[in-house]
């Protein structure tokens, strides 16, 4: 964070300032920061409590015994590739690793199979859409640096995610053919984690529900305001209506529900409610876990809005022409 804000004021300095620019150098940096951390911070503040929700109640468990099952013991790769690339989303790359290597080390042992290509799996699904799928912060900054919409984000990024991740699964599997990776032991004082078993775990759909609905709802904002502004030249040409049409008003409406705050507000508050009443929680404990996850997340939003400050700088610069 501070070697982007040094940077991102050194660049500043280096800028030219228009005559009647009410700014100066330094308070630009500032204002470049407050703009991107406004149309970022929400979001990730919210994401990582998504997370940390899904963790805790064991959704992000329920989820991966999901593709275990609907793939089968002998596709576990498969299996792991898939939900980290569903998983990646809402949560961490760094948090679903640590997720699904334990369910790679039990694999390898009762398989007997390359422990790479469980390893390599994981990473495989996991960057696909932690590279490309808002809301992790990267490819939501460069929604917002670009000016493309969230929606329009989404739903490409997760296209363009999938012949990614299969193209990965066939490196990792021409990999694995060629190098025998041996799975370490767990190091002194270190114990495996049982797993939970399933009647302690969330319902499938609930645990979908707080990915899904996020996707689902700014999806159909980008797709009825697409439509609505197609069908404004045949409106405007006919004579002037009273009111809105039925589709202007569903747009106006999914703009308030498909608004990337209001739909990952809606989102963690599901993710939330699974976890109170799967664990039965107090509102304090939940208070708490929702506490420990800002703490992740201020760091996140703190350096990713320091980069759209240096990124703004450089563009004030223009050293790019």
């Amino acid at each position: 964070f501070i070697a982007l804000i040094v940077s991102a004021v050194v660049v500043s300095l280096l800028a030219p300032l228009a005559p009647d620019a009410k700014t100066n150098q330094i308070s630009r940096v500032a204002e470049a920061f407050g703009t991107t951390a406004g149309n970022i911070g929400i979001v990730i503040a919210l994401a990582v409590i998504i997370g940390k929700c899904m963790m805790d109640s064991g959704a992000a468990d329920r989820i991966v015994r999901a593709f275990l099952s609907l793939l089968g013991q002998r596709r576990v790769s498969w299996a792991l590739m898939s939900s980290g690339f569903v998983l990646s989303m809402p949560v961490f790359f760094d948090t679903v690793f640590y997720l699904l290597v334990p369910l790679a080390r039990s694999a390898n042992r009762r398989l007997g199979t390359n422990s790479l290509r469980f390893a390599l799996a994981i990473t495989v699904g996991g960057v696909a859409t932690h590279s490309l799928v808002p809301p992790t912060p990267g490819p939501l900054v460069m929604a917002d640096q670009l000016g493309i919409d969230l929606g329009v984000m989404i739903l490409f990024g997760a296209i363009i995610a999938i012949p990614c991740a299969l193209a990965g699964m066939a490196f990792v599997g021409w990999l694995a053919r060629r190098t025998k990776a041996v799975m370490r032991p767990l190091a002194d004082g270190m114990t495996e984690v049982a797993p939970l078993p399933d009647e302690q775990l969330p319902a499938l759909l609930p645990s979908l529900l707080p990915i899904l609905l996020p996707v689902v709802l700014v999806s159909l904002n980008t797709i009825f305001t697409a439509a609505a502004k197609a069908a404004a030249p045949a409106v405007e040409a006919a004579a002037a209506p009273a009111e809105p049409s039925l589709l202007q008003q569903a747009a106006g409406v999914m703009a308030i529900l498909g608004n990337v705050n209001f739909a990952m507000f809606l989102s963690t508050g599901v993710a939330m409610w699974v976890l109170k009443s799967k664990r039965r929680l107090t509102r304090t404990q939940l208070a708490k876990v929702a506490e420990e996850s800002l703490m992740s997340g201020g760091v996140i939003i703190l350096i990713t809005a320091a980069g759209g400050a240096f990124g703004a700088m450089l563009k004030a610069a223009e050293i790019g022409p």
